[in-house]
């Protein structure tokens, strides 16, 4: 059997010497040999259906991969329900970021999730997560894994080594009486909107310790990711991204992703060749183009942030800032130092008042606009309790500190003090 040359690109150079390159170095080539493409410098968008098989031999041991007879999964490209050269040049380098064995991509960060969460859970299985989480991901567990016989049990962000010993053992009971097992650990840090981080580390020794390493951790990892939290370094077992926020990074795509070792990916890619639902050749194209210049942007993103919220902090009308550059609780404060290198851009701004200031606050605002989402070139500016979390019943919103007078603030790489004016002439109607 002959291969095809162009499912065999060149290997790509990690190294020089002794110097291991740098992600945002890698984000240059990593995955593509422009040899393969008539030399062209950057990846051509692959718009196709299908791919020709070399031989009819060819063809049956691609399937063979693709369908789980044979071990290692595909070897070539088949049919772009399952992979193609875009989405698999982006997914090696999504890989690298996290420093993780593998990576998938998806149409949507919620697409990501539950096919994370359908590939690895069986009826009778339960899983525990972190709260708050996004709204949807929370109503997923709830609403619709429960449908299909799994349940869950949950904690707050911050919970300490002893309570995640009790949430663990009230896990293993519910399992054992629904002749189950404890699926997945499913955390998200920091929390949407809230910014509460969880302790990955102390969530690893309390399942090492109670459960087994069968029982992966999956983390939500898009407000910080990947420049400012390397979730894997820490004891997650996979990070789950919506690339639509500061990966993608210009507010003009949307897509999901899922990273981790290739024991957890594999079933998670056999789900996905499946049910479908790969990112699109366009949309990968694109990522590979905002790849390129992620770090760059979140870093102005931060330090931007850093500024705006130095100045919030003092205003007369806003009541607090959940900002992890200000975090003064000593336990968030011990996971912030060893978790993470950055605050990041996204905060929650906590108005004197309730829904009607925060409302003359957003109307007010004219530089930032008023949209959902976060990660953007643009700052953009939400009110989750009337927004994102509106379907989260009100006592859960409250238990959550996802409150009337909170405001979502993401960041964009405008200059900071054309934003320090906006929010000021803003926060002057409230």
């Amino acid at each position: 059997m002959t291969d095809t040359p162009s499912r065999k690109p060149k290997p790509t150079l990690t190294r020089i010497g002794n110097r291991e390159l740098s992600p945002a170095t890698l984000m240059m080539g990593a995955g593509y040999d422009p040899a393969l493409s008539e030399g062209s410098l950057k990846p051509p968008m692959f718009l196709t259906s299908t791919f020709a098989f070399e031989n009819a031999a060819a063809g049956k041991h691609h399937f063979e991969g693709i369908t789980g007879k044979r071990p290692g999964g595909a070897e070539g490209l088949v049919y772009s329900r399952f992979n193609g050269p875009n989405q698999q040049i982006l997914e090696e380098r999504l890989a690298i970021w996290d420093g993780a064995e593998e990576a998938l991509c998806f149409s949507s960060g919620m697409t990501a999730i539950c096919v994370l969460m359908l590939a690895l859970c069986d009826a009778g299985d339960v899983i525990v997560h972190s709260g708050p989480l996004y709204a949807a991901s929370e109503g997923f567990v709830a609403k619709h894994m429960s449908r299909f016989g799994v349940s869950y049990v949950d904690f707050p962000a911050g919970a300490d080594r002893a309570e995640l010993d009790g949430v663990l053992a009230k896990a293993k009971a519910q399992a054992e009486r629904s002749g189950g097992k404890v699926a997945m650990i499913y955390l998200e840090s920091p929390a949407n909107p809230t910014n509460a981080l969880v302790d990955v580390e102390a969530v690893r020794d309390a399942r090492d310790a109670a459960l087994s390493a069968d029982c992966p951790i999956a983390i939500d990892n898009t407000f910080l990711g990947p420049l400012w939290s390397k979730p894997i370094d820490h004891g997650a077992d996979l990070v789950v991204y919506s690339l639509t926020k500061y990966v993608g990074g210009h507010s003009d795509l949307v897509a999901g992703s899922v990273s981790g070792a290739k024991k957890w990916i594999t079933p998670v890619r056999m789900l996905r060749n499946t049910m479908g639902g790969i990112a699109d050749p366009n949309t990968a194209w694109m990522l590979l183009r905002s790849l390129e210049t992620v770090e760059l942007r979140m870093s102005r993103a931060g330090e931007n942030a850093a500024k705006v919220c130095d100045y919030l902090k003092g205003h007369p009308k806003v009541e607090g800032l959940g900002y992890l550059g200000f975090v003064q609780d000593p336990r968030q404060k011990d996971i912030f130092e060893r978790h993470c290198t950055g605050a990041g851009s996204t905060f929650s701004l906590f108005i004197k008042g309730g829904e009607a200031e925060c409302f003359r606050f957003l109307d007010a605002l004219t530089i930032a606009k008023l949209a959902v989402s976060l990660g953007g070139t643009e700052t953009l500016a939400s009110h989750p309790a009337s927004m994102t979390h509106l379907s989260v019943p009100d006592a859960r919103k409250q238990a959550l500190g996802i409150t009337d007078n909170l405001v979502r603030i993401s960041i964009g790489i405008e200059d900071a003090d054309d934003l320090i004016a906006d929010f000021a002439q803003a926060l002057d109607a409230v």
